[in-house]
């Protein structure tokens, strides 16, 4: 018997430790009496054994067994790769 395996889509908010990043993943939910849409926002631990994924990219992860305490979610697919380029705010002596 094989389990269906949830994917979610969503951005990557950290990437500082090693082969894991956080990401972030929206949704939208109605309140039961006015029928109101929410914007919610979840985060979640994934595993990224290679450490491809960097902060501001749009990926697609899946779950999985438990990889560690708080780890549950593996990196499936990297959608989208951002631009972003960090800049040292460190000044050049010239």
């Amino acid at each position: 018997m094989t389990q269906i395996k949830k994917i979610l889509d969503g951005i990557v908010v950290s990437d500082k430790a090693e082969k894991t990043i956080i990401v972030s993943v929206s949704s939208r939910a109605k309140t039961r009496y006015k029928g109101k849409t929410i914007k919610r926002s979840k985060k979640y631990i994934v595993h990224d054994p290679d450490n491809n994924a960097k902060e501001g990219d749009i990926v697609q992860i899946t779950s999985s067994r438990p990889i560690s305490k708080l780890k549950r979610w593996r990196l499936f697919k990297i959608q989208e790769i951002s631009d972003n380029i960090p800049v040292s705010l460190d000044k050049e002596d010239s």
